[in-house]
């Protein structure tokens, strides 16, 4: 990831709104949600979301999709993925061992519970 890109991604995660809607879609997986849903579970404006999913999207960190009448956005994992590794390549200059960071970052198991019976992630 080049610098101007990363630079990008974390001004756009830099607002409340935006880092709430980006949340939410990583909860929700590839699936992703439509708008209407999105502005329903956050409490925002339609008007706002939109410029708010403009934004994330601008920085490559949601996608969209037609589906019928609705827009279905969904977060770019890959590109969150990539976002960090860039903050982390020169972590303790090629010694991951002396970096906290890694050693205190949530275990698998801790970031994706088990899916409930009905298919459902539990909270």
């Amino acid at each position: 990831m080049e610098q101007k890109h990363a630079i990008a991604a974390l001004a756009a995660l830099a607002q409340d709104s935006r880092l709430a809607v980006f949340r939410l879609l990583v909860r929700s997986g590839p699936a992703g949600l439509p708008a209407g849903e999105i502005a329903q579970a956050l409490g925002v404006q339609p008007a706002t979301l939109s410029f708010h999913l403009s934004q994330l999207a601008n920085a490559g960190l949601v996608e969209s999709r037609r589906d019928g009448r609705s827009i279905i956005y969904s977060a770019e994992v890959a590109v969150m993925k990539e976002l960090m590794g860039f903050l982390l390549h020169d972590c303790c200059d090629g010694h991951p061992e002396l970096c906290g960071i890694l050693e205190t970052a949530p275990a698998p198991a801790a970031c994706c519970p088990p899916s409930t019976s009905k298919g459902n992630r539990t909270s």
